[in-house]
């Protein structure tokens, strides 16, 4: 796997307005989640990790409360998943996965941020056949025999283990992400998990270069600042980037 799973662009709190669309972005997530799996995190995994993601990205207590508050209720928001697959600069393919109230809506505005950036979005399946849809579980270690073993033990489906610089790192088929984050808390106890996430890998990175590299990064600026995207998967591999 190497380290392609880090090449998902972040949204940057840098401003007052940056913090403004994260929190916002990570409240819909929750809430959604929440709705779909439950408001304990005990006995929602996907809840708990997003939760603990939130945090260590500086999200309120308050915005994840009311989040939680809202899903609890009867009725909210109907938001659903919604996924678009397209070729950016440089032929690199791009998944954009958004959580929308009004699908019409956010397709035009995705397809505006691809047309924008002279890229075209494809059809579902287009690119993603190209990508391992995985969870990614990384934490300080550096016993992967033991990690191996307990993985195995509760019956994962574990796709690589990487061992580097005393971090651990799991991938898995992302429909392993729940069982495979108990069964790592249930060997070695509570873990501060430095990734915690499901993520598209790119199988092979498309070199983005020249005049595209400035064009490609103001594609995923644009993308992340619809308020209706919540993760940009990419296959570039940016010249000047490690």
């Amino acid at each position: 796997m190497g380290r392609a799973f880090q090449n998902r662009k972040e949204s940057m709190a840098k401003t007052a307005d940056a913090k403004t669309k994260v929190y916002s972005k990570y409240g819909r997530e929750i809430y959604v989640c929440a709705k779909q799996g439950g408001t304990d995190p005990a006995g929602n995994l996907s809840l708990r990790g997003l939760i603990e993601r939130a945090k260590k990205d500086q999200v309120p207590s308050h915005v994840i409360d009311k989040a939680l508050d809202k899903a609890s209720g009867v009725g909210g928001e109907d938001f659903s998943p919604a996924r678009y697959e397209g070729f950016g600069p440089g032929n690199c393919m791009v998944i954009v996965e958004c959580l929308t109230d009004n699908p019409n809506r956010t397709f035009g505005d995705v397809r505006a941020c691809f047309t924008k950036a002279k890229g075209k979005l494809g059809t579902p399946g287009s690119v993603s056949h190209m990508f391992d849809h995985c969870a990614i579980l990384a934490f300080e270690g550096e016993d992967e025999e033991a990690t191996l073993e307990a993985l195995m033990e509760a019956d994962v489906d574990v796709t690589d283990i990487e061992n580097e610089s005393g971090h651990i790192t799991v991938f898995a088929p992302h429909t392993e992400y729940a069982k495979a984050k108990q069964a790592l808390i249930d060997a070695f106890g509570e873990l501060d998990f430095e990734v915690d996430e499901i993520q598209f890998v790119p199988q092979t990175v498309t070199p983005v270069e020249g005049d595209d590299v400035a064009v490609f990064e103001k594609l995923m600026d644009t993308l992340n600042d619809l308020d209706d995207v919540q993760n940009v998967f990419h296959s570039a591999e940016v010249e000047g980037q490690a």
